[in-house]
């Protein structure tokens, strides 16, 4: 077995990596098949799309954070010797075509619809001088502090810089052939007046919906009524016009050559018209993958305009990245639900995870995900005390700051401190702010009825016999023996229960969190115990059996 700091030589992870049936690597193996029938002079192109008509959201880094696991499982296949790139590009010439919710006064954005987003005041303040910009900043600082390597793309400087124009010119040749791809798609209504070009007015600025009065191949032009009612003929070249959404995928693949995007299940009917008219405008259509969209709390798509679901930067006011990119990892092809209840577990996965990495063989690890979040090298430390446990022993003692909960490790783990394992620490920070935020609002404790206060009786005492620094195995058995004296907490039908010893109900555990914790479930509760201590935990027994936790609600008890 290697140990964690040893890596494997390239070839032979080649050859691992071949035989893992991990996803990126499943998506990366029909790269290395497309290229085998169509070699490629230059580097292959990964890409991502970004839609700034808000601020940008988790589904929008998940696709950054999903592409790079695939573009690094390729690099492994092929061991590091085909070039690579991935391009997030923004579609940030689009016009604004409603007023997002979630933006400082919207009715003050209202006058600007219609407008590309890069025309649009930004409404944030700051020096971004659209809103188009802001956004693109927003997403781009992200990107850089997770430590992404990409390049950003704007569709505003690609269609006036000239990049887009050979295939702009193509799709004035192509026309005929992109409206026979298009108008079966569309109703009756909308296929008189569809046009695949969007021209940008010269009189308001506004991207405009018109159909077309001529298109002229040669020249390379386009004729339309504008806004003044005037006609106007227009080069399709230089940033004047833009394509609609649908044809403007499938050119961009085109234009670019790009090998590899994945989408949103919403994009999933649209792939077959994005394919044809990349083919039509003379590209090789890349490979896809398709993700399940994530889901708010209601079981709604999550949206940039609406600002339902997390933002970025709420994911990363309680936990940390890569907790972020385990989720995003985890089941790309299920819906998921995305709200701050999904984050403590997802901390505590991940850690999980990388605690058992380094006892792994090379096959298991690359379908370790932590092998794949973090590019195949995996950090080495994992904390001695996970994130549920954390919570709970905030909830406790009542813990306002990093220094009362350090005083609880370091009783617990000695020798740990914050400079020794610094994970732990900000473990902690987050630990404090979701507390605070998103538990402590919540809590109320159950005042404990007859039988669960004999049970709880009976449990301060056995905890008094336990012998001082008892492990937490040792609490846990002490807990077990308790509940097993009591009927209402015996489970016969246990693996390995015997009417002599009776299992133990999930009920007996519900009973602790709800009395002494003030919620309906939690980690290992001999684990809090040990970390929590003996005589502190007899001490929350004896203030729940006095009525005082449930006398007022737990923020007032907090």
């Amino acid at each position: 077995m290697a140990s964690a700091d040893t890596a494997a030589p390239a070839t032979a992870l080649a050859d691992i990596a071949r035989a893992s049936n991990a996803w990126p690597f499943e998506e990366a193996k029909k790269l290395v098949a497309r290229l085998k029938k169509r070699p490629k002079d230059g580097p292959v192109l990964f890409e991502t799309g970004y839609g700034p008509s808000g601020l940008p959201h988790i589904g929008t880094f998940g696709e950054v954070a999903r592409t790079t696991m695939v573009r690094h499982a390729f690099r492994v296949l092929t061991e590091d010797k085909i070039p690579t790139r991935l391009l997030c590009f923004s579609d940030d010439m689009d016009g604004m075509r409603k007023v997002p919710d979630n933006v400082p006064d919207p009715a003050a954005l209202a006058p600007y619809l219609q407008l590309p987003l890069t025309s649009v005041p930004n409404p944030f303040g700051g020096n971004y001088e659209s809103f188009g910009h802001h956004n693109n900043a927003m997403l781009r600082r992200f990107l850089d502090t997770f430590g992404f390597d990409y390049e950003f793309a704007s569709a505003t400087d690609y269609y006036k810089s000239g990049k887009l124009d050979a295939v702009l010119l193509r799709a004035v040749e192509k026309y005929d052939a992109i409206m026979a791809v298009m108008l079966p798609t569309l109703g009756e209504e909308r296929q008189a007046t569809y046009s695949p070009f969007l021209p940008i007015s010269p009189v308001s600025g506004r991207v405009l919906y018109v159909p077309m009065k001529a298109v002229d191949p040669k020249a390379g032009t386009i004729t339309f009524t504008d806004e003044d009612g005037e006609d106007k003929t227009l080069p399709v070249t230089g940033g004047r016009v833009k394509l609609q959404w649908k044809p403007d995928f499938g050119a961009r693949w085109a234009a670019l050559d790009v090998d590899f995007e994945m989408f949103g299940k919403d994009h999933q009917t649209n792939a077959p018209i994005y394919d044809k008219i990349c083919e039509i405008l003379g590209g090789v259509a890349p490979e896809h993958f398709v993700y399940e969209l994530f889901l708010d709390e209601q079981g709604q798509k999550i949206s940039k305009s609406k600002g339902n679901g997390l933002t970025i930067d709420e994911w990363l006011t309680y936990a940390s990245p890569e907790s972020l990119a385990l989720y995003m990892y985890q089941r790309p092809r299920e819906a998921k639900k995305l709200h701050f209840d999904v984050i403590p577990r997802a901390v505590d996965e991940y850690f999980q995870f990388l605690g058992g990495y380094p006892r792994q063989e090379w096959k298991q690890r690359l379908g370790n995900p932590v092998w794949h979040i973090h590019s195949g090298e995996p950090p080495a430390e994992t904390p001695p005390v996970n994130f549920a446990l954390l919570l709970n022993l905030v909830s406790a003692s009542n813990a306002e700051n990093r220094d009362v909960l350090w005083g609880f490790i370091g009783r617990y783990a000695p020798g740990v401190t914050p400079e020794t394992h610094p994970k732990l620490d900000e473990l902690v920070g987050y630990a404090l702010r979701y507390y605070e935020d998103h538990v402590k609002p919540f809590k109320r404790f159950d005042a404990p009825d007859e039988v669960e206060r004999q049970a709880l009786a009976s449990l301060d005492e056995a905890l008094g016999s336990l012998p001082a620094g008892a492990a937490p195995e040792e609490v846990q058995t002490a807990l077990y023996d308790v509940a097993r004296a009591v009927p209402r907490y015996q489970d016969f039908s246990a693996k390995g229960a015997t009417p002599e010893r009776p299992g133990v109900s999930q009920d007996w555990f519900s009973t602790l969190y709800r009395t002494l914790i003030g919620q309906e479930k939690g980690p290992r509760f001999g684990s809090f115990v040990a970390l929590y201590g003996v005589p502190e935990t007899r001490a929350l027994i004896r203030r729940a059996l006095g009525g005082e936790l449930a006398a007022q609600p737990a923020k007032e008890v907090a």
